[in-house]
Order: C-alpha cells, then structure tokens, then sequence
C-alpha cells in the first residue's frame, strides 16, 4: 500500500525492486522502533497479586459478547469527544501504531503538530474517561 501510494515518488534513478526493498525495510524499521516507543508487558514482569488480578478480569470478560459491545461501545463515546482531527491523529499512532512521520505524510501536518494533537487528544480521552468514571461513582453512591 505504502508503495503504491507513494508510486509518484519513485524517481527511476534506481531500480524498482530496490525502491521496494527500501519502503519495506523501512517500514519494518518503523515497526521496530514503535514497539520500543510503546514496550508491551509480559505476564512474568507481573506481580502475583497483578496476576491474580489479571486472571480475574480475564475470566470475567472473556467469551462475553456484551462486555465486547459494552467496551466498542465505550470507545466509541469517548472518541466521540473529539474533533475529527483529534480522532484521526489519535487511532492512526495508537489505532493503527503509525509513526509520528506517516501520520504527518498522510495529514499534510507537521511532525511537532502530529505529536501535539495525539497528546491533547490522550489526555481529553482520559479526563472523559474520569468523568465517566466519576458520574457512575456517584450513581453508585446515591443507589
């Protein structure tokens, strides 16, 4: 895709297989330097009582059709909360793990821009989030 999207820029001062090895050794490069931008835990760095914990949450929502539509759903309302920019920037680097470099390649923004509108849209996604969390404190409280 990524060639073919960029096929314009294809000079022809080299051969066309070589171009195509670049975009892909690259774009493994991208994939390489994301997950160490973004390292994932294992389940050994955990803790027994994280474990515990784990294994509970697991087992309460696998299999379960409702919490799968529960949480898109969810996602969906505090996605909602942003502009459509904001959601853009948002699912293309952590939606579809894209690096800073494609995300403004593919906008036409800025590097500084991108980075700037992921941030702000983390953190509106989050306090969202609290006040979500927050509303149903307090209706757990009232009851």
């Amino acid at each position: 895709m990524k060639a073919f999207t960029q096929l314009g820029s294809f000079e022809g001062r080299g051969s066309m297989e070589g171009w195509l090895t670049r975009i892909a050794t690259n774009t493994c490069l991208n994939i390489i330097r994301g997950t160490k931008r973004r390292p994932e835990l294992t389940v050994s760095d955990l803790s027994d009582d994280e474990t515990g914990w784990l294994d509970q949450q697991l087992s309460e929502t696998t299999g379960s059709v409702e919490n799968d539509l529960v949480a898109s759903d969810l996602a969906d309302r505090l996605l909602g909360t942003l502009s459509p920019e904001d959601q853009q920037a948002l699912l293309m680097i952590d939606g579809e793990n894209a690096s800073v470099k494609e995300v403004a390649a593919a906008t036409g923004w800025s590097e500084s821009k991108v980075k700037v509108r992921a941030f702000r849209a983390r953190k509106k996604v989050r306090e969202a989030m609290e006040k979500l969390l927050g509303q149903k404190k307090a209706e757990q409280v009232t009851k």
